[in-house]
């Protein structure tokens, strides 16, 4: 069973479930028949749970099952969301219908779904509840003094004030008819590697001091990709940027591990949210946007998402097309 309290993090699975399940039952949050033992420990997903690999729909009906046995035993098992659950998202409620951008391209979520790894039959698996809970991820967390996100990027900062305030946006978007905002959305969550820039401490550095706590955590670029390493050399979580910020993508779909990651657990918070507005002093344990049910498609959001200053890299091409964009996270 996990120590009290533990924190554990995971990314990237991509459809992967049975990797993911060895991976788990080795951490000690689940048993050899997929039950959750881990007690009041706390494990999250950073978003990119399907595509690449065959079996996204069996990995959130496992952390939807998880979630339920973790908190009778006063722990926690969730998932934020990925670039790849808004593009899949996206190729459902959008089909091929085409988009043309403001440069005459041509653009529909269900080509780029399939160039980046989407699997019809896995999705056609998901039920309607299933469908939701997806829509219905933080894009964002703060837990123990960790900012937990998916992609090494400081567009998150574009759509909101606070982790609560990007959480909400997000999914007033994924509850729009839209096209155009939820491409520029799975867009930005695409831009990655900005930690890695000349000035990539000072952007970490001022993303914690927006958004709350010491560290960046995140998915989203594979450590194989970052290091130059075949996946099989992959022995851990990558540490950079002056120690400010973890990558925990193992690239499972390269033939990395599947990474479950514990986390340092301070004995009380370190750091206050500069915009978070609370009814005391005191750092909440956990933040994220109050849940809402986003099944319907009415209600389209009028909150501007902003204006990009630069083109995202796209997943199909592997390779960056253009610097991600240059404002700091209190732009």
């Amino acid at each position: 069973m996990a120590s009290d309290r533990a924190l554990y993090v995971v990314s990237d699975v991509h459809g992967h479930l049975d990797k993911l399940t060895v991976a788990l039952e080795a951490a000690g949050l689940i048993d050899g028949d997929g039950g959750w033992v881990g007690g009041n420990a706390r494990l999250w997903f950073l978003g990119d749970l399907f595509d690449r690999g065959t079996d996204g729909a069996g990995i959130v009906g496992l952390i939807m099952r998880l979630s339920e046995e973790a908190k009778a035993e006063g722990g926690v098992a969730d998932s934020l969301l990925g670039n790849h659950e808004v593009l899949m998202l996206g190729a459902q409620r959008f089909g091929a219908e085409d988009l043309e951008d403001e440069d005459g391209n041509s653009r529909n979520f269900d080509m780029w779904w399939h160039l980046n790894g989407g699997q019809d039959d896995d999705v056609a698996k998901l039920t309607d509840e299933q469908i939701n809970w997806v829509r219905n991820r933080p894009a964002m967390a703060y837990v123990s003094d960790h900012l937990l996100m998916h992609t090494d990027t400081t567009e998150y900062a574009a759509y909101g004030r606070n982790i609560s305030a990007v959480n909400r946006t997000i999914r007033k978007i994924l509850k729009s008819g839209d096209h155009n905002r939820w491409w520029e959305l799975f867009r930005r969550l695409t831009i990655r590697h900005r930690f890695e820039a000349e000035d990539g401490p000072d952007q970490a550095a001022a993303m914690l001091d927006f958004f709350g706590g010491s560290q960046i955590v995140h998915g989203h670029s594979t450590i194989p990709d970052r290091l130059g390493i075949p996946g099989d050399q992959v022995n851990g979580a990558r540490l950079y940027c002056d120690d400010l910020v973890l990558n925990v993508d193992g690239g499972v779909y390269q033939g990395g591990p599947c990474l479950v990651v514990p986390l340092p657990v301070p004995d009380s918070a370190l750091h206050q949210f500069p915009s978070e507005e609370t009814d005391s002093g005191d750092e909440p344990e956990t933040v994220v946007a109050e849940e809402e049910d986003v099944a319907d498609e009415a209600d389209d959001t009028t909150e501007d998402a902003g204006t990009p200053e630069a083109e995202a890299e796209t997943e199909a091409e592997d390779k960056e097309k253009a610097a991600p964009a240059e404002e700091t996270a209190k732009s």
